[in-house]
């Protein structure tokens, strides 16, 4: 294995000595393997699917709303000659990573299909863990929202078939405002008018997302186009954290927002404590039942920054095949009834789920169940993928580190983003 691999895999996760290649001794179920890829990795044949049996593990996070089991039943009442069977892993994120990882590093083929989160997708494909998957997507592509690729897609190859997405909204109180403004920078005016916009602004991940929504929009990047340097500090960057600092320093957003996640936000607002806040498509749900919010809000797309462009983080899940997988064919079999317009229509309507799919978004079932429907499609349109390197926790942790600390008042906004470019520097000469 060389060199450079072995110090990847060290300081991303830990807890494993070394990467292996993923390489098994065969496949059965009418195959998958018709070539190599980056770095040697397997392609998977789309054919392999025609003549597929056998039994296929998918593995996941907790099935929390039953939409994975649902669609093991209807897949397996229809395909008699698969068994699909779901192997729940824990709750947390970092837990399922982990428990995928372990396995992949141990050569198991117990996971066949796994929901893996899309900032995993490089870290997984550069140790050939991931079938390249790039034949059978290219023949579906026209059927998927074409930001969604960005997710899957390292080093040119597709190494997964997206299968949730997810994107943020602008939500507003419509007691208070008529409409959203056009650019973020009236909404931030607007908002210190009024009673203000929470959005996530603690130290962790979803600050990286709410800084680089902004930050993309204004024009910003973070790694270069081949991903070998850092580009944070830059004057877009930097126009679009000064924008996020001067919110907290006239009252636009509370200082609480350094320490909100998700649902500290979403309390804030269904509180009525702020007019705007930046979450994901479920508070839609909640907000409507709450008493400051219940009829008295919408959502919208987010607004432009001005003189640049709009832009959104996207969210959410790809299906990949592992390298280990003995069945390969049954595996891609699975993986195209999960991402079929039906199964996917189903998920949006009976488990609120947020499909890739264009079609699905036209159906009227959905459009009833999700009443937001059209300003999410728009919102998943116009949204970019995280950076996709393999060194992505790193990356991610020098941005919500450093711009949390500009937040806070404990260094100015050029400091921080200067500090960041230095620690993804860093990060990037691992690799």
């Amino acid at each position: 294995m060389p060199r450079r691999r072995a110090r990847l895999a060290l300081i991303i996760i830990p807890l494993l000595l070394a990467a292996g290649c993923g390489e098994d001794s065969g496949d059965s179920g009418g195959g998958g393997d018709t070539g190599k890829a980056v770095d040697g990795a397997k392609v998977i044949d789309p054919a392999s699917m025609e003549n597929a049996k056998g039994d296929v593990t998918f593995c996941g996070g907790k099935d929390v709303t039953g939409s994975k089991q649902a669609g093991i039943d209807d897949f397996n009442a229809q395909n008699p000659e698969i068994k699909a069977a779901l192997l729940e892993f824990p709750e947390s994120a970092d837990e399922q990573r982990n428990q995928f990882v372990q396995r992949q590093e141990a050569k198991s083929d117990e996971c066949d299909v796994f929901y893996s989160d899309v900032i995993w997708t490089a870290e997984f494909a550069i140790q050939n863990w991931l079938y390249d998957m790039t034949p059978y997507v290219e023949q579906r592509r026209s059927e998927f929202i074409e930001s969604t690729f960005e997710t899957a897609t390292y080093e040119g190859k597709l190494w997964g078939v997206p299968h949730k997405t997810n994107a943020g909204f602008l939500y507003y109180r419509t007691d208070q405002v008529d409409t959203v403004p056009d650019t973020w920078q009236a909404v931030y005016e607007q908002a210190a008018e009024t009673d203000g916009i929470a959005y996530q602004g603690a130290a962790y991940e979803g600050l990286t997302v709410n800084f680089l929504e902004l930050a993309f929009a204004a024009g910003g990047t973070v790694l270069s186009e081949d991903g070998k340097s850092a580009e944070l500090d830059s004057p877009e960057n930097l126009a679009a954290l000064q924008l996020m600092v001067d919110g907290i320093e006239n009252g636009a957003a509370p200082k609480a927002v350094t320490t909100y996640m998700e649902e500290p936000a979403r309390r804030a607002f269904e509180a009525g404590r702020v007019t705007f806040l930046r979450n994901w498509p479920y508070v839609y749900g909640t907000a409507t039942k709450a008493k400051a919010t219940k009829g008295k809000f919408k959502v919208a797309p987010f607004p432009s920054f001005e003189g640049a462009g709009n832009a959104g983080i996207l969210g959410g899940a790809n299906l990949v095949v592992s390298t280990n997988s003995k069945n390969p064919g049954a595996a891609l079999k699975f993986i195209d009834y999960m991402t079929s317009e039906k199964r996917q229509t189903e998920d949006v309507v009976k488990f609120s789920d947020a499909s890739p799919l264009v079609s699905v978004y036209d159906d009227p079932g959905v459009q009833k169940a999700q009443p937001f429907a059209a300003e999410l499609k728009t919102a998943v349109e116009q949204s970019k993928s995280r950076p996709v390197s393999p060194v992505y926790p790193q990356i991610s942790e020098a941005i919500y580190k450093n711009v949390n600390e500009a937040l806070s008042g404990a260094v100015t906004a050029e400091a921080a983003l200067k500090q960041a470019q230095t620690e993804v520097e860093r990060a990037l000469q691992t690799f």
